[in-house]
């Protein structure tokens, strides 16, 4: 099997100083919680990228889409090996949806002093950078 790196994108929606983040399912990192993501895809912007993911995951539009952060994340135990890529952009309109329940189980609105556990490892990762979406 060849080995590669992949780009993810994980999309940190502000709302009322809550963050929306989602409990994943079947894939890897099932049972922890992120943000809105997924792969970035050829010839598209990181930008287009937010935007999709977060409409196809949850239903909702966001703007002021701003890249605040990298990561290098190794899966070792899924074998997998990804960038990701951390963006803040604040809540526009719409209502949140399961739009994927075979990929996450819930959606939340989260304070980020108290996110839950176990998180997926590129949010892991992320904190060790002291990252703060509010700053």
């Amino acid at each position: 099997m060849d080995k590669f790196v992949r780009v993810g994108v994980g999309v940190y929606i502000l709302k009322d100083n809550k963050i929306l983040f989602g409990k994943r399912k079947g894939s890897h990192g099932s049972g922890t919680w992120c943000p809105p993501g997924g792969h970035l895809e050829f010839n598209e912007s990181i930008e287009e990228c937010a935007i999709r993911e977060v409409m196809e995951e949850t239903g909702i539009k966001i703007k002021n889409i701003k890249l605040k952060s990298v990561t290098n994340d190794l899966h070792k135990n899924e074998d997998k090996h990804y960038i990701t890529l951390h963006i803040i952009a604040d809540y526009d309109s719409g209502e949140v949806k399961l739009k994927e329940p075979e990929k996450f189980e819930k959606w939340e609105w989260i304070e980020w002093n108290n996110l839950p556990k176990p998180l997926f490892l590129p949010i892991q990762n992320l904190l060790k950078q002291n990252f703060n979406p509010f700053e």
